[in-house]
């Protein structure tokens, strides 16, 4: 009987074990991973869940009994620490071996780290301790203007609690919208009694509140740091696997051994729509990637190709934003709808063609917007507005 080995029991593991018993694999399936919990999604932690508007047993991927009734020996609060190539095998925490003639490596990523003592957000066990220090905190440093940053800065205003962010950057999600849009974050946030340092780094975090990098000290009862994360690459890399910014695999996600896939954040593959290599670290990704991962450890013709996608709630904005500007980079930012308002979308386009869209408040139109990035024709910014 095969074994189909996933290491990493989060979003992308537990959706490639689902996957695999739908489509009809009857050998073994071991999901390890190294949390207490069973697979749960991330999104919720930093924002209905971390809010107090989502029921626990709503964040997580399948019910308590579902591993189970499926036949997927779920081992959790277990870490895999060295994977064997050779022999096959993975070799676990509490000292035993485990044998696959297939291997998905999906262990994710984790915060990058600051000098001194600030709180991260990643795990389930974050999100509930940072909901009961929201509650006890009048003052609220959040270092880092991303997505967990802007969204932990929501949660922690409506919580009640003076909020200061601090961003080496010119405006909120620069790097992932650019200037004009991040400008648009920021004025939400300012109109919310959020105070914004940007163009301004934290260089330390102290045991009351940050040093800026100009030598100025802001107090605050919490400081909650959110500047990105770093992919668990550490296992494939000792194991020899190629590893650039994530493990690096094909179009299918197969790594540079034959047996051995990756999924979700720790993965960077060659994406067949960009002519490159492209690491997502989003819900989205993880939720498509762990499927076409376990149909690809079957041999079926399996492609992760996907058009990038990620969405957020931050007050009285909801978004989706389909595309990536990381690559080509665009021209020009065009609307139909009104910004002001916050009820618009926003078409990023690169010599004529659309390679990103936003939607803020606007429904049921981001599938229209993934089939014009992967057309890739050629349009009217006038057509754009008005349609």
């Amino acid at each position: 009987m095969a074994t189909f080995v996933i290491v990493g029991a989060g979003l992308a593991g537990a959706k490639a074990a689902q996957t695999l018993r739908e489509e009809g694999f009857d050998g073994k399936v071991v999901l390890i991973g190294a949390e207490s919990e069973r697979p749960y999604e991330r999104p919720p932690l930093s924002k209905e869940y971390l809010q107090g508007r989502s029921e626990r047993e709503k964040i997580f991927v399948h019910p308590a009994g579902w591993y189970a009734e499926n036949a997927v020996d779920l081992r959790l609060g277990l870490r895999a620490t060295r994977i064997e190539l050779d022999r096959h095998v993975v070799r676990l925490a509490d000292g035993s071996r485990q044998p696959y003639n297939k291997l998905l490596i999906a262990t994710g990523a984790t915060p990058r780290r600051l000098p001194g003592p600030a709180f991260y957000l990643r795990t389930v066990d974050d999100s509930e301790a940072l909901k009961e220090r929201l509650a006890a905190a009048r003052t609220v440093i959040v270092v880092g203007a991303g997505w967990i940053g802007l969204e932990t800065a929501a949660a922690a205003r409506q919580a009640g609690c003076d909020v200061t962010i601090v961003e080496p950057e010119p405006t909120p999600l620069h790097r992932v919208l650019g200037a004009e849009l991040g400008e648009v974050f920021a004025r939400l946030h300012r109109r919310h009694g959020v105070s914004l340092r940007l163009g301004t780094a934290a260089a330390e975090v102290t045991g009351t509140g940050v040093r800026l990098s100009t030598g100025e000290r802001l107090t605050a009862d919490l400081v909650v740091a959110g500047v990105g994360a770093a992919p668990e690459v550490g296992l494939a890399r000792e194991a020899g696997l190629d590893v650039g910014q994530g493990i690096l695999t094909d179009a299918s996600l197969r790594a540079s051994h034959p047996d051995v896939y990756a999924a979700g954040d720790v993965a960077e593959p060659f994406h067949p729509l960009y002519g490159r290599r492209l690491r997502v670290e989003h819900w989205a990704n993880a939720l498509h990637s762990g499927p076409v991962a376990a149909r690809a450890m079957l041999g079926m013709d399996a492609v992760h190709d996907r058009v990038p996608y990620f969405y957020t709630d931050q007050f009285e904005l909801g978004m989706e934003f389909s595309g990536d500007i990381g690559g080509a980079g665009y021209d020009e930012v065009v609307y139909r709808g009104s910004v002001d308002d916050l009820e618009f979308v926003a078409y990023w386009l690169c010599e004529g063609r659309v390679v990103a869209g936003m939607n803020v408040n606007v429904w049921d139109v981001h599938g229209r917007v993934r089939e014009l990035i992967r057309s890739g024709v050629t349009v009217d910014p006038k057509e754009l507005t008005t349609g």
